[in-house]
């Protein structure tokens, strides 16, 4: 039993360490984490429906593009410390901290969400009419939310 509360303790610690470290960027990258897993293993139930063969090959590829997009976190994190510190040598105080990030994670889970419910519909489940919907829109605001105008080159 002493064995069980330790390891209790251990990982209480280190998701409170995370936690701290993450600050409202933690709820995102943990649905974003669970989303990966949950997308992965029904990609992998799916390949029989999908008369694909399971492949080492893509497996790797499949996690390789998980942790790409944990990276992609990790840039729109130093975007968002980057900002900061721009504003703080102009002695502006930003009212948010990881806006850039938490959009970031937002979108990839909305993504993840599409790619699960796919790969659901190919297993054979019926989805509400609704849901698809619903994660497409919270997608489209995410990226409406982080929008920045573009200029063409030559100032134009």
């Amino acid at each position: 039993m002493n064995e069980l509360n330790g390891i209790k303790a251990g990982v209480t610690g280190v998701l409170a360490m995370i936690s701290a470290l993450l600050g409202n960027l933690y709820v995102p990258v943990l649905l974003m984490v669970l989303c990966n897993v949950i997308d992965y293993a029904t990609g992998l139930m799916a390949v029989g429906s999908r008369k694909e063969e399971l492949s080492s090959y893509r497996s790797i590829k499949g996690i390789m593009k998980k942790v790409c997009m944990w990276l992609l976190v990790v840039v729109g994190a130093i975007v968002d410390e980057l900002i900061k510190y721009a504003a703080s040598v102009g002695a502006v105080k930003l009212p948010f901290t990881f806006f850039v990030a938490c959009v970031v994670a937002i979108w990839i889970i909305c993504s993840e969400l599409i790619s699960i419910l796919e790969n659901m519909v190919d297993i054979g489940v019926s989805l509400p009419p609704f849901l698809m919907p619903i994660i497409k829109l919270i997608q489209k605001q995410s990226e409406e939310a982080a929008t920045v105008p573009v200029e063409e080159e030559g100032g134009k």
